[in-house]
Formats: structure tokens, sequence, C-alpha cells
């Protein structure tokens, strides 16, 4: 049988005035008894626990709430307590009673893991809440920062809300651009007698970033000297710094010790040279994208250097000559060409000078070319390098020669360059000045090319072949003809002198 419609507002009262009291933790609502009055056939009044009587009507039930000593007394129109303490026996003894559960959490708190600037929410789910209140707490920094639907804290980046349709009543933390300061443990709590908690943890995860303020910038230093390279980097969890070069090269940490790459905050290289110059990558990674690096730039400085391939070069008369330095300086220097102790060279019809930078960059190529080569460019030439830390110069001598003179009208100059190996207008040879030149030794072979023979014709290699063929035979016949002459000498001088003949016989 359906209860009346004043029967369901009484017992609305009822839970209204004792939800949530803080003497009695459990809630009874009344029940009609089974053996009891029918609707309708209710006494004419109902009494209350201190014996005051409420007028009634048929039909009609009331429930009147009557503060006691022992608490608040709530008594129904069939003489039942219905909330609170006392006793009335007005009835029936059989008593129907149900209790009501307090609030718990049905899940736990996930624990999250987020990167600094995203947005993050945390939830905390309740079962029968009923007038209860959740708020939610940072544990580390003992702050509310809400309170059911209101939020507490002045951070305007919280912010609260709760799914009315979920089955356990899930209230919701919002963190939006969630900065490294707000890591730590959340508490979500119900205001029970006896406060019910639970806890979830924010892990926020930064990634690396490198402060340049503490950080080596590009340096310059000495040769032979030592260095340190520093580099500070922060983020969460801590990043792990390694050093590596830009063109992949190893890096020298003293004269035993050369490696791919270093690990650690700092980079020492110990007496350092201009092997260890370029630039250098302090990377700075914690797991968390992106990684970063610093590049810094390593300059050592040193006086020129030079070196000359050939320091004694000769060319023909009539042809080009290109001498040429190699210098190493840093920083980069001032390199020209001078002749002898004159003025510095300069491009024009008579020279030409280039200048090339090489591998690596303190590497320079120097090459002067000299025009058609006369008597007059005889002498000495100077490639001198000049910058902060010093200046060198080396010098190369240069030497003309001259093809050998025409005999025949059959002999050219073009014979000439054909026995020489000459193809094109540039010819330079030379060496150090202990080395005899290649055409020096050319020139000595080929001094008297055109030498002749007894007859006054030139010697073929042939006809000498011959000529060393005929040589013995010439000798044998003088051998034999020598007598003979002897005799015929001795028999002239008897006759005209009256003597007798003298024979000599062979």
């Amino acid at each position: 049988m359906l209860l009346p419609s004043w029967h369901l507002i009484g017992a609305l009262l009822v839970l209204t005035a004792t939800a949530g009291d803080s003497t009695n933790n459990k809630i009874i609502l009344p029940q009609i008894l089974n053996g009891g009055d029918a609707p309708g056939k209710h006494p004419s009044g109902t009494k209350t626990a201190n014996g005051a009587t409420n007028g009634g009507g048929a039909g009609l039930v009331g429930v009147v709430g009557i503060a006691t000593g022992t608490g608040n007394t709530v008594v129904g129109s069939n003489g039942v307590i219905v909330a609170g303490g006392g006793v009335v026996a007005n009835g029936p003894t059989t008593n129907l009673n149900i209790v009501v559960e307090e609030p718990e959490f049905t899940e736990y708190i996930e624990n999250v893991t987020v990167p600094a600037g995203r947005n993050v929410k945390l939830g905390c789910s309740v079962k029968n809440l009923g007038s209860y209140k959740v708020a939610w707490m940072h544990f580390e920094q003992s702050a509310i920062l809400t309170v059911h639907n209101h939020v507490i804290t002045r951070n305007p980046r919280i912010s609260v809300t709760h799914d009315k349709h979920d089955r356990h009543r899930t209230w919701y933390l919002h963190i939006n651009n969630v900065h490294e300061e707000d890591k730590g443990r959340y508490m979500c709590q119900i205001n029970t007698v006896t406060a019910k908690t639970q806890f979830g943890y924010l892990n926020v995860v930064v990634p690396p970033n490198i402060d340049d303020s503490l950080s080596s910038s590009d340096v310059i230093v000495r040769e032979g000297a030592n260095i340190s390279l520093r580099c500070r980097a922060s983020g969460s969890p801590r990043p792990i710094i390694k050093w590596k070069r830009d063109d992949n090269s190893r890096i020298a940490i003293n004269k035993n010790h050369i490696v791919n790459e270093w690990e650690g905050d700092t980079l020492e290289i110990t007496r350092i040279s201009r092997l260890d110059m370029g630039a250098y990558l302090c990377i700075a990674s914690n797991g968390v994208p992106p990684t970063v690096s610093k590049r810094i730039k390593v300059s050592v400085d040193f006086p020129p250097m030079l070196l000359i391939p050939h320091q004694l070069v000769g060319a023909p008369e009539g042809f080009n000559v290109t001498i040429e330095c190699f210098t190493e300086a840093h920083p980069t220097s001032l390199n020209y060409w001078t002749r002898g102790e004159g003025p510095i060279i300069h491009d024009s019809l008579k020279y030409k000078v280039e200048s090339s930078v090489g591998v690596p960059a303190y590497k320079t190529h120097m090459k002067l070319t000299i025009i058609n080569v006369s008597s007059g460019d005889d002498g000495i030439y100077k490639c001198v390098a000049k910058n902060p830390r010093g200046e060198t110069d080396g010098i190369i001598r240069l030497y003309v020669s001259y093809p050998p003179t025409t005999v025949s009208s059959g002999t050219t100059d073009s014979h000439w360059e054909r026995e020489n190996g000459i193809n094109g207008n540039n010819y330079a040879y030379g060496g150090s000045d202990s080395q005899r030149s290649i055409y020096g030794q050319d020139k000595n072979k080929t001094q008297n090319p055109l030498a002749a023979n007894g007859n006054g014709n030139t010697n073929d290699p042939e006809d000498a072949e011959a000529n060393r063929g005929a040589n013995p035979s010439k000798a044998i016949a003088w051998m034999l003809l020598l007598p003979i002459t002897i005799l015929l000498t001795i028999r002239q001088s008897a006759v005209g002198s009256g003597s007798s003949t003298v024979s000599v016989s062979l």
C-alpha cells in the first residue's frame, strides 16, 4: 500500500533534520509497522517524548522533532522513534530501522606525470556523499585548494568540477599550465566526523634548459694553455650533460686521453693545440623532449708559421713560373709577397697574386705567378705572414735559364723544347738549396749538342758506333806498315851517302 503524500513529506523533514548530525553517525528512516493501524485510523494526536501532543485529524500524520537531553528525538504517528534517542511505547514493540552508510571512496586517485606547461585533471570518486563535502588540498604546501564547488585558493590556474550523472559522483581538480612547483601529493578529503582522506601524486617533468649565465661562452686561448668549459642546465629530472665536437672529430683531454665524447658539467683540456680549435657542443638531456644544446667556439691563437715546398726555383726565359708558400696562423695573418727588401707585390701585367684558405681555416696557400720570365726577374722573393701574435717570412730564389743557340738552319728552339719536355707556358723546377736543379743537370748534358767529329760532320749515334768498331783495325794496320817505312828510310839514306846496302829482313 502506498503511503499518502503527507507521509513522504514527513519522512523528508526527518532526513533534513538529522542528516550530518555530529552526535549520531547513523540515520534511521521511519517505517510503517506491519501491525499498525491503517491510514485514516490513526489516533487523533501524536505524542512526543516530552509528553506534548500535536493535534491531528483523520489521514494526517504529524512528525515533530523535539530537542531533548539525549539528542534530537523525532516520534512518528505510530509511536516509533525515527530519529535520535529516547523510548516511546505507544504501539507494537516490533520496530524496523534502515541504516544509511557513511560516504566512502570508490577508487584510488591515480598518480600522474605531466610535462610542465600542460593541463592536468585529478579525480576523486565518492559514494553515499549525502550532504557531506569534498575538499582538495596540496599536502606539501598545506594549502586548501577547493571545498565542494568553491575554489579557495587564489591561484587562477586551479578549478573544480564534479560529474552529477556519475554513479559515484567524481570530483575533479583541474590545474592548467602546470608549473614545476605544482608537483607533490594532492589530498581528497570528506568532512565526516573522522575525516576520510586519500592521496594522489602529481609528478611534473621539465625539459632541460641550459643557463647561459652559468655556462661558458666563446673563448680565445693561447696555444699550450689549459682551458675549462662549463655547462649548467636545469630540468626535472636532472639533465645529463655531454660534450661533443661540432665536426664529430675526437676530443683530446690531454696528450694521452682522447675520447669521442665527454660526460659532465665541465670539460677540461690540458695544453691545448691548434688541432683542438673549433666548436664544441654542450648537450643536455633528461628524457623529456626536447634535448637542448649550446655551441661554444674555442679559438687557439699562435704566431704565423711558413712551409715552403721549393726554396730554389728555375724557369726558362719567356715562360711563366709560379712560386708558393703555405702559412698557418691564428688570428688570420696578413700575407703578401715582396722582391727582396722591396715593396709589396700587387696584381699587375707582370705578377698574379693568389691566396686560398685551406682546411682547417687557419691554413692559407699563397701563390705568386711571374709572367714571361726574363733575366731581370732573377733574384730573391719573400713570402711574409703577420698577425697580432707575431710575424715570419720565407725566401725563394728564382733563376732564369736560357735555351742553347742554334748552329744550323735545320735546328730550332722548338727542337730544344722537345728535348727538354716543355709543353706549356708555365715552367718551374727547383728544390732546396742543397739540391741541384733538374734543369741544371740537363743544361750540362746538352751544353754542346752539336759536337763535330774530325771531318767537321755532326756525330750521329750510328756513326759513333761505326767509329768505335773501326779503331782497332787501323791500329793493326799501322803496326804492320811501320817496319816497312823504317826500312825504306834507311835504304834511301844509304844510297844518298854511297855506303853499302843494309838489308833488314822482316
